[in-house]
């Protein structure tokens, strides 16, 4: 079962990679997380802009940046920024993070890495639901009456119905959302996050067949 992390969604077609054993390591590190996070939508930033954000040096974030690049996560924009000052944006496309089931074969590191990069991006992703919580009244009022909806839904499911769940979410997001994607400048637009998320709880039982 696959994890995605997807970015500010570009106007082409959307296009997943698996990340592999080396670029997973070398993403298993919570501040170049909170970097691709804020990338992903702020669309472009330079490692000075990192820095301010995130509290960290200037010099901590050029690193980091630097080893996301090398691993495909990141890249600069083109035709954009200086010699002394560089752009970055996230790779066009997302990413999926095979959940590792079989010990023997990936290996305590592996599962290490999986679970880290993992769990830093929900950290994250709650965050922002709090961050939400705390400051909606700060809001356009227009924004709350749009819709901003926090919702949890308890069901019991088959393997079948839950693989149909999703199947039918992979469709909306490809025949509603993507038709909002690249709107990094249009008038009005602020960034949005959406979530969603189907998935057996593990203190659950399953019912006889």
């Amino acid at each position: 079962m696959p994890t995605n992390h997807d970015p500010e969604q570009a106007p082409e077609p959307r296009t997943q990679r698996a990340v592999g054993p080396d670029a997973l390591k070398a993403l298993s590190h919570p501040l170049r997380i909170q970097i691709l996070d804020l990338l992903g939508h702020h669309s472009a930033l330079t490692a000075s802009g990192l820095a301010e954000s995130l509290g960290e040096s200037s010099g901590a974030t050029s690193y980091h940046l630097r080893q996301l690049e090398r691993h495909g996560f990141v890249q600069e924009v083109p035709g954009r920024g200086t010699a002394r000052e560089r752009w970055w944006e996230r790779t066009p496309g997302g990413f999926t993070i095979e959940l590792p089931d079989d010990e023997a074969a990936t290996g305590d590191g592996m599962i290490a890495a999986t679970s880290t990069v993992n769990r830093e991006f929900e950290v994250i992703r709650q965050r922002k639901i709090m961050d939400f919580l705390d400051s909606a009244r700060t809001l356009d009022r227009g924004w709350l009456e749009a819709g901003a909806t926090l919702a949890t839904i308890n069901m019991w499911l088959t393997k079948e119905q839950l693989a149909e769940v999703q199947a039918e979410w992979q469709r909306f997001s490809e025949t509603v959302l993507d038709r909002f994607a690249g709107q990094q400048d249009a008038p009005g637009a602020r960034p949005v996050q959406i979530h969603f998320n189907a998935f057996p709880l593990i203190n659950g039982k399953e019912n006889p067949s």
